[in-house]
């Protein structure tokens, strides 16, 4: 027997009936139009970046059958095993966003890292501004770690004043190119930093100065007016940032390209100890290791520990040289199988690379 409601048309169903059925179209429609929004949420690029382990490069190997570090006009001695740098890979950067679904996958791994991407690219810097600076502080790492060398090794080292940066919209911009060594600033000779600032601030603002400059291996004079400094009133200033460039009585050049940051300072510095002298720092095993060098030879603090520590050991190294900073962040992320010695200065990591080949104890970062 049917029921007669049924039978009905449904111009004739009862009102509650017909209420239901469009509110469940309604319902319906709402659910795939969420459904479609939450699709394209999920696709469209976050503001985060991934960090994950990147590659290491051996410095006192070849890369692309090219020595990392080339030292010339000088006794050098041969080498075995490993003193690798490490890096960190990023994605997310302004060339390549990442989406909802990359972020949360690497929120579930223990060796990626998500960070908001503010902390590295800020929205008032490019892409390029960053990849310029990465640049900068690689150079400068390695001139402080042939200082660094130097200074362990007893030998001479040279320094020059060079520009390091440059102001934007500053009076310099478009004169004056980082990177260029400075000897005299209107005919008085540049020796330090200091020099430079205190040529300057001896002119009103408004004068014209005269640099004399190398650039491209060529002395050159430009002419740079000075004006008032935004941060000093009232206080001439160029704009521009005069560091000292370091090098040795000889040849010492890095080839490895398109790696940025400061964090391969240690071992660089490492690296140029063990090819000048006789003894192996390896006694050709796997070690790797991270950390900024200064001129005086201290180490200070990276980024992406966890991540090094990982692609170290993925890599075979078994010692790993960390700064000491990290202790605290290395805990919990420290691979089955890989030795890590927290270190302060070169002398430190001589240390326990010295007690390592020989098998004795080596300092741990304290127990928590």
């Amino acid at each position: 027997m049917t029921d007669a409601t049924d039978a009905l048309p449904e111009s004739t169903a009862p009102p509650g009936r017909r209420r239901m059925s469009i509110r469940g179209r309604n319902a319906i429609v709402a659910g795939l139009v969420a459904a479609l929004l939450a699709l394209l949420a999920a696709l469209l690029p976050v503001p985060f970046l991934i960090v994950s382990p990147g590659p290491t490069f051996n410095t006192i190997g070849d890369v692309d059958g090219v020595p990392l570090v080339v030292i010339t006009d000088t006794e050098t001695f041969a080498t075995d095993g490993h003193l690798d740098m490490t890096t960190v890979r990023e994605a997310g950067e302004p060339r390549s966003r990442i989406s909802v679904f990359e972020a949360l996958g690497a929120w579930m791994s223990t060796s990626r890292a998500v960070l908001p991407r503010e902390l590295l690219y800020p929205d008032d810097i490019t892409g390029d501004e960053v990849t310029q600076r990465n640049a900068a502080l690689f150079s400068t790492s390695q001139s402080f770690a042939i200082a660094a060398a130097m200074a362990v090794l007893d030998r001479p080292v040279i320094a020059t004043p060079v520009i390091t940066a440059i102001v934007a919209d500053s009076p310099a911009e478009g004169a004056l190119t980082a990177g260029e060594e400075i000897t005299a600033v209107d005919g008085q000779p540049v020796a330090g930093p200091a020099d430079v600032g205190d040529a300057v601030r001896a002119e009103p603002i408004g004068s014209v100065l005269i640099f004399d400059v190398i650039r491209d291996g060529e002395p050159e004079s430009i002419e740079v007016t000075s004006a008032e400094n935004p941060q000093e009133p009232g206080q001439p200033y160029v704009g521009i940032a005069v560091g000292l460039l370091y090098s040795a009585e000889f040849g010492i050049d890095f080839t490895l390209k398109d790696v940025g940051g400061p964090s391969a300072g240690l071992m660089f510095t490492l690296a140029i100890i063990d090819k000048l002298t006789p003894e192996s720092l390896t006694d050709g095993r796997f070690v790797a290791g991270t950390g900024t060098i200064d001129p005086q030879g201290q180490v200070g603090p990276i980024g992406g520990i966890r991540q090094k520590l990982a692609g170290a050991r993925d890599a075979g190294a078994e010692l790993f040289l960390m700064p000491e900073q990290h202790c605290e962040e290395s805990q919990g992320a420290v691979p089955d199988g890989l030795t890590v010695v927290p270190v302060a200065s070169v002398d430190q990591a001589l240390t326990a690379l010295a007690q390592w080949r020989n098998g004795e104890p080596t300092a741990g970062c304290p127990t928590a």
